[in-house]
């Protein structure tokens, strides 16, 4: 028996734009990393949730890094607290509806995805390149959707730079306003506690800002990666069942049954047209109407 709730989120994914699909994958995360979490934790194995987002978060650790490749895909779909989900989902909502009036949903995709590589490479080799992060770099994790985010604002930003919003409580804004202000609040907020967050945003966004800008002068340097995705959508869609149709042999007719045939379907339509002739043609019966127009076609 099918669940209505069930029946309907399935739905919602199914016919949703790609922004939906995005925010239902990272949605689905995190509730998988906390339910799960929760099961290792009655159990008393490892660390609960926390074991699991170990496994997805990105290292910036190289050595680390080696044995968990996925995790430079994996952490951008990964939140661990409620209210990181919550507005990273509300950004990128907000930014990638605007994306998409103007873009299409499969640009978005492709500037969520390396947006949010290039984020987790430049997290990756400031923490490997700076003095400053020596003493934490074994220890430092990135985790969340902001980079991906950022590149998706950034790049809407960027292509329809004064496309007006309206804000509550402020009016309305011209969208590159917005947008630069989220890069210079990562700018000024490097020196705080969450260095790698901040440089990982400054990694999306840059990426948003270079593709727009390349896109509008006609080039299109993602052309390679966007077939991968088209191989990859290819690999994994459910391939139909062909159907084999068996249509019966029909027995030829000889000359003289045609011709018999022929003459009393003129008869029957001879019958119809005299009547017709004197009683018109509302008088015809549904079956002797549909004799005549099936000869009308012949």
């Amino acid at each position: 028996m099918s669940n209505p709730f069930i029946d309907d989120i399935k739905n919602q994914y199914k016919n949703g734009s790609a922004l939906i699909k995005l925010i239902f994958v990272n949605v689905a995360v995190f509730l998988v990393v906390h339910i799960v979490g929760n099961v290792l934790f009655f159990f008393n194995i490892g660390e609960g949730s926390s074991t699991i987002i170990a496994w997805l978060a990105l290292p910036a650790d190289f050595s680390f890094l080696v044995s968990k490749p996925w995790t430079i895909l994996s952490y951008m779909f990964l939140h661990e607290q409620l209210m990181h989900i919550f507005f990273n989902l509300l950004v990128l909502y907000f930014g990638g509806r605007i994306f998409i009036q103007f873009l299409s949903e499969k640009k978005l995709v492709i500037t969520y995805l390396l947006g949010g590589l290039l984020g987790g490479l430049v997290y990756i080799l400031s923490f490997n390149s700076f003095p400053v992060f020596e003493g934490i770099l074994s220890k430092s994790i990135a985790l969340g959707a902001s980079a991906s985010v950022m590149a998706v604002l950034v790049a809407a930003a960027t292509y329809v730079p004064n496309f007006i919003v309206r804000l509550i409580f402020i009016g309305n804004v011209k969208f590159k306003f917005i947008a630069i202000g989220y890069v210079v609040l990562d700018l000024i907020s490097i020196q705080g506690e969450n260095s790698g967050g901040h440089i990982a945003h400054l990694g999306g966004a840059l990426f948003g800002f270079f593709y727009i800008q390349q896109l509008k002068k006609g080039k299109d340097f993602t052309v390679g990666f966007s077939r991968f995705l088209d191989y990859l959508k290819a690999l994994f869609k459910p391939r139909k069942k062909m159907k084999v149709v068996y249509k019966k042999q029909r027995k030829t007719k000889t000359d003289q049954a045609y011709n018999n045939q022929k003459a009393d379907n003129q008869r029957k339509v001879d019958a119809i047209l005299d009547k017709i002739s004197k009683s018109g043609y509302d008088s015809l019966s549904a079956e002797e109407k549909a004799i005549l127009f099936d000869a009308s076609k012949k």
